[in-house]
């Protein structure tokens, strides 16, 4: 990992010294975003001022063009201080990493994207989930409709589920044409466009920062080189192999990080508490000694399939199982956490319960675990009989 990237024309910065600042800058005000269910937008601009937004935005457009070892640490280090940050920056670094092989974004519009953000410090994000729909990872057609207009498109429908929506200034939004064979595609629309409009409905039992909210469109123009190419539905969408590694890798690493501030918790918290009938700390009993055994062994785990699967010694077809056992590990460390501590780590004044409601949100994004292993059961039966 280079650990030096630049923050801005003829500064740099030291990536092993911000980072730790940033996670207790963020953490500091992580239980109060969690409380009321606020966005952060002042870790945003902490994320800006030192040049992190356009990380993985090609160098030739002025990003960092990092790699993904690279890039998983900073987002390691965002989440172990405020998860629902970490996944809106998430959705960034992916886009921007992956913005050269996206169809239907021409020099200009890569340009006008990255400088934004360089700039201006813009978010971006894919507009996917509908109401009726759910995840268009299953299929379907949106009900969100693009109409022909004279100079463009007209766009209208609900998103759901539209993260970071309350500080986005780039969306791209999944939409079907009105034509009569209808062709479907990302359609990319700026904060100002007229019709669009946020009803905040994001009321979640995790990541409550992440500012998840309904987007709505309603005859929102779009010029016409803001179509994405959209395509044919049954046209073949071309697999981008790196992105089958870096979604979720860095989506798994949220989760991850999370574990990892549970665990710091729990066993500060085992070091200080010293029951009277006890004389000592619970620290040192051997049945929290085994526990805390078995909680940095799935934590271990976690830390090789990242770094393999960042570093390429595992292949695109290991992603989704990377990302399914990630996930589960640190689901289930920070649930035998909760087990041990009863009442204090369910307590909202801890931030136990807050780690463990967020974990659980792993489970949500796509690929899911049903899709990961029967994929993974499919290819073991089809090498099987190949051979």
């Amino acid at each position: 990992m280079s650990a030096l990237l630049a923050e801005a024309p003829g500064k740099a910065v030291d990536l092993g010294a911000l980072l730790p600042d940033l996670t207790a800058a963020f953490a500091a005000t992580a239980a109060e975003h969690d409380r009321d269910s606020s966005f952060p937008f002042e870790n945003f601009a902490a994320l800006h001022r030192h040049g992190l937004l356009a990380l993985t935005a090609p160098p030739r457009l002025g990003g960092g063009g990092a790699d993904l070892p690279t890039t998983l640490k900073v987002v390691q280090a965002v989440a172990r201080g405020e998860p629902a940050t970490a996944l809106v920056l998430t959705m960034q670094y992916l886009f921007h990493a992956s913005l050269d092989g996206r169809g239907g974004f021409t020099d200009d519009l890569k340009a006008r994207v990255v400088r934004d953000a360089v700039e201006h410090g813009a978010l971006i994000n894919a507009l996917r989930v509908e109401p009726e729909l759910g995840t268009p990872a299953r299929g379907g057609l949106p009900a969100t409709i693009a109409r022909r207009t004279a100079d463009g498109w007209s766009l209208s429908g609900r998103k759901i589920y539209s993260t970071g929506s309350p500080a986005l200034t780039w969306m791209i939004v999944w939409a079907r044409t009105d034509e009569d064979t209808p062709r479907v595609g990302g359609f990319l629309v700026h904060r100002d466009a007229p019709g669009r409009r946020i009803e905040e409905t994001w009321d979640h039992t995790g990541l409550r920062a992440s500012g998840s909210h309904d987007v709505i469109f309603e005859n929102t123009p779009i010029p016409e080189h803001h179509a994405l190419a959209p395509r044919l539905p049954s046209a073949p969408q071309p697999p981008d192999p790196a992105m089958a590694v870096w979604s979720p890798v860095l989506t798994a690493a949220i989760y991850d990080a999370v574990a990892r501030s549970a665990r710091d918790w729990f066993v500060q918290f085992l070091l200080d508490r010293k029951p009277a009938n006890l004389g000592e700390s619970l620290a040192t009993l051997p049945r929290f000694q085994e526990l805390v055994g078995q909680i940095d062994g799935l934590l271990l785990q976690n830390r090789v399939l990242l770094e393999s699967a960042a570093e390429g010694r595992l292949g695109a077809a290991h992603g989704g199982l990377v990302k399914h056992l990630v996930t589960e590990n640190a689901i289930a460390a920070v649930e035998k956490a909760i087990a041990a501590t009863g009442n204090p780590g369910l307590s909202r004044a801890n931030p136990l319960q807050r780690h463990y409601r967020d974990v659980l949100c792993g489970r949500v994004h796509t690929p899911q675990a049903d899709i990961v292993l029967t994929g993974a059961g499919k290819a073991a039966f089809a090498s099987l009989a190949s051979n």
